[in-house]
């Protein structure tokens, strides 16, 4: 009996011995400080991307329920990042453990960008009101080259924040701002922080070929193969017993799908770049948007593991709420949320204020769709824009140019009597100019498109202004403000590549939108670098002649060829179907780019760089040499 316990005894401390060695394994592979790591971990991610210097909030119209049977149109204050602060904020307070991300393209797009103070400092300060956990670059923050993105990320390391700045695929140049020899610890591969004890990797991912194409890094910063970069940072956080990643990454929403199919170890995605809206129905039948699929996307890696995929519209509208469940081993277990779309509490139907009865009732609405959240702008970040804003305030009263000679506006040739002739000033219509050719305003900023992005932006052959999207003439001193009249739809710039059969599809399609059944003036097209005759009395499909590219380095111009592919600088609102132009509409995404930059800002770009006048200093803003004009002859 005495053996036999002596046995027993023996084998106890077997066993405590190899369950001892068993959780020290666990622990290793669950991180390098201790058991903390192996547990399960709820997790809030609470992110937005591509806010593009929007920074004030902007009346938006949505279809909800006033008390009667059917909806409304209710105009409704909306977005803002004072917003995006609050909401952040009051959304973390609800959570234990919570992650707070920017997927990339803080910079360009409005004023506040370059006209408020330093490129980016009205960006900077309203980021840290938040306080970012990480920050990934997108392609927009090499628009100001290395040594302006350095500029910015001085001033986002300004406050008490200091978010982390990620890219785990660009790699500075020798003689970059950014490069670690002389800035170091500004952009890292990823960074590692810890919630309830556990460590979360964050990757940064910034699109390659679009950034070196379209922006303006240095010209020896390189960027390398998103999928390649993206797993060997994954596998050295995994090297250090990380074993929860999430990819912030500004590639576009399917790219994000194709890269995590190919990553072993990712379990999350936070994405920007293709300003994608996800979430319910109910985004579209409020009048949000149109959400191009479920708010989260839920795919796999390489290895069959779930990923959760998620993205937040554009320019400070939705802050995304992602809640991810991991199990004990730091797989994911369920992932679900919310595309919180922010407005503000004051409505208006019919350019009246709704009543109570009728503001209850809408409130009630919106609350019903699960995603539009009221929310009060927050006072500290509405303190932090003001700065800016007066600055913005200024900046539309400053003198930028002076015109001559009235840059007359007119949306379609043709003589007395012709559709649009009364829109002329009596002295453009005596010229008679403009019944040969169109708008002088029109056809400088199609014109100012394309060479500001020969200089800026990746290139173009031709530009696409519709007649209609430029609103008034000019002449005399000009303001900043009334640079902004003459563009004051806040539309982006897009570039498509596009055939010389699609180029004619083009022309004809927004002929076929002025002079077809129903037809109105506005889509008339003005081109830039592209000119050709116009017979409005032919049927669709014949209306256009004899079209001409302009060689930008010989000034010469040639026949357009119907099998060559041109570069298309084109508003965002053509470039998806606005103003009947369906060919725009339906060139594929793979051959499409937004470029992200604001018409006016292009305009006031183009402005600066004029010619100075004499008397005054200010940019001299002349009409077109008469070759550049798009409409070389019009038969009405």
């Amino acid at each position: 009996m005495r053996l036999w316990a002596i046995q027993k005894q023996v084998r106890r401390v077997r066993v405590g011995m190899l369950a001892l060695a068993a959780a020290s394994v666990l622990a290793a592979c669950g991180g390098s400080d201790g058991g903390e790591q192996g547990k399960p971990l709820e997790l809030t991610i609470l992110h937005i991307n591509d806010h593009h210097s929007t920074l004030e909030s902007r009346s938006k119209t949505l279809k909800l329920s006033a008390g009667g049977t059917s909806t409304v149109d209710v105009a409704v204050d909306a977005g803002g990042f004072p917003r995006v602060t609050a909401a952040i904020s009051e959304l973390a307070a609800q959570s234990p453990h919570v992650l707070k991300l920017h997927a990339g393209d803080a910079l360009t797009g409005t004023l506040y960008f370059n006209r408020a103070g330093a490129d980016g400092e009205a960006d900077a300060a309203l980021m840290n009101t938040v306080c970012f956990d990480a920050f990934t670059l997108g392609n927009h923050e090499f628009d100001k080259g290395d040594t302006g993105l350095k500029g910015f990320l001085d001033l986002l390391r300004k406050g008490a924040c200091k978010t982390p700045v990620l890219s785990a695929n660009v790699q500075f140049g020798a003689g970059s701002a950014l490069n670690p020899t002389r800035a170091a610890g500004y952009v890292s591969p990823s960074t590692v922080v810890e919630r309830d004890g556990q460590k979360i990797g964050i990757v940064g991912l910034t699109i390659a070929q679009k950034t070196k194409a379209s922006s303006s890094p240095d010209a020896d910063t390189t960027f390398q193969d998103e999928t390649a970069a993206a797993q060997r940072e994954i596998d050295a956080l995994r090297a250090k017993n990380v074993n929860k990643i999430i990819l912030l990454s500004h590639i576009g929403y399917e790219y994000d799908k194709q890269v995590a199919a190919r990553l072993s170890g990712v379990d999350v995605v936070v994405g920007g770049d293709s300003h994608t809206l996800l979430g319910p129905d109910a985004l579209r039948t409020s009048g949000v948007g149109s959400p191009a699929g479920a708010y989260p996307t839920r795919i796999t890696d390489k290895d069959g593991k779930p990923v959760c995929v998620v993205q937040a519209w554009e320019y400070a509208q939705v802050v995304g709420e992602l809640k991810v469940s991991f199990n004990a081993q730091g797989e994911v277990t369920q992932c679900t949320g919310t595309p919180h779309v922010l407005i503000g509490d004051s409505f208006t139907l019919g350019g009246k204020a709704a009543t109570d009865a009728e503001k209850a009732a809408i409130k009630a609405s919106a609350a019903a769709t699960g995603v539009l959240r009221i929310t009060t702008p927050s006072a500290p970040a509405t303190t932090a824009l003001q700065p800016f804003k007066d600055r913005v305030a200024v900046f539309n009263k400053t003198q930028v140019a002076v015109v001559p000679q009235e840059l007359c506006s007119r949306r379609v040739p043709g003589g007395v009597g012709s559709v649009d002739y009364s829109r002329s000033s009596a002295a453009c219509n005596a010229e008679g100019s403009v019944s040969l050719r169109g708008g002088d305003i029109q056809q400088l900023v199609a014109q100012a498109y394309l060479e500001v992005a020969n200089e800026k932006y990746g290139g173009a052959d031709i530009t696409l202004q519709s007649g209609g999207g430029v609103r008034i003439p000019l002449q005399g001193t000009v303001t900043a403000a009334q640079v902004i009249q003459v563009l004051p739809f806040g539309n982006m710039l897009f570039r498509l590549d596009i055939t010389g059969q699609e180029v004619k599809g083009m022309l004809e399609d927004g002929l076929e939108a002025v002079y077809g059944a129903g037809g109105s003036t506005g889509p008339y097209p003005y081109t830039g670098g592209l000119r050709y005759d116009v017979n409005a009395k032919a049927a669709f499909g014949s209306r256009v002649a004899n079209i001409e590219v302009r060689n930008p380095a010989t000034g010469a111009w040639g026949a357009l060829d119907t099998a060559k592919t041109y570069k298309l600088f084109v508003l965002s609102f053509n470039a998806t179907g606005g103003d009947g132009y369906k060919t725009l509409a339906a060139v594929p995404a793979a051959r499409r780019l937004d470029i992200g930059v604001l018409d006016a800002d292009v305009f006031l770009s183009y402005i600066d760089k004029q010619a100075k006048d004499t008397a005054t200093g200010l940019p001299l803003l002349q009409r077109l040499p008469m070759e550049l004009y798009s409409t070389r002859s019009f038969a009405n």
